[in-house]
């Protein structure tokens, strides 16, 4: 009989691929960025911009990517009270190191994702189509994925105060390496992986989540 996959099977994720030389550049709306490098501040609008093999950092209140193309972009050290990607086209980001206060995914199309040691207040996945994404070393205040499809994710020592699967469809989804304190709604788990202490820490929840009453 032949072997089955391992799973949950975990996410096939690349750096970048960047350039030896990149040039400075100034953003704007709906520009088109090939090997540019920027240092945002202040009120930045890339809305429906292309970005392709570009490296960010940035030091600003918002960055909107509403709508953007993205293609090979590395981004480090990035404080940013609200970074929008909504409806933004992904394909090998990476964001290591930094503080984020929003990071809004919704209906993102998201093809490899990387986070790295990365701060964030509240980070959004609502309505997204993703495969392909890792996070590593991340704490994440609330962490909200209603109705996403998610294929192929893996956590890794991260932390979440809150997470809200409603709706969620997951596949190979790996929740193991994600400390929660909370979930919404565990009905919104199926697919996932977890670790058989985080199902007992889950137990009462998922019992009144089937109508079961626990009393000793």
């Amino acid at each position: 009989m032949p072997r089955l996959p391992d799973s949950p099977a975990p996410p096939r994720v690349s750096a970048p691929d960047l350039p030896e030389v990149l040039s400075p550049g100034v953003p704007s709306r709906a520009g088109d960025f090939l090997a540019t490098r920027f240092a945002l501040t202040g009120e930045v609008d890339l809305a429906h911009s292309s970005l392709e093999q570009c490296v960010l950092t940035a030091d600003a209140d918002t960055v909107d990517l509403t709508g953007a193309t993205i293609l090979d972009v590395d981004a480090t050290d990035l404080r940013v009270a609200s970074l929008t990607l909504k409806d933004a086209g992904i394909r090998r980001l990476r964001i290591t190191g930094g503080r984020i206060g929003t990071l809004d995914l919704t209906t993102a199309r998201i093809d490899e994702l990387e986070l790295q040691g990365v701060r964030v207040d509240y980070l959004t996945l609502g309505g997204a189509k993703g495969a392909d994404l890792l996070f590593s070393g991340c704490t994440i205040r609330t962490l909200d994925l209603p109705q996403a499809q998610l294929v192929r994710v893996l956590f890794e020592d991260c932390r979440s105060d809150e997470v809200d699967p409603r709706g969620l469809r997951a596949k190979d989804v790996d929740l193991r390496g994600l400390d929660a304190m909370a979930y919404v709604d565990t009905n919104g788990l199926k697919g996932v992986t977890l670790t058989s202490y985080q199902v007992q820490l889950l137990a009462p929840a998922l019992a009144a989540g089937v109508g079961i009453r626990v009393q000793d």
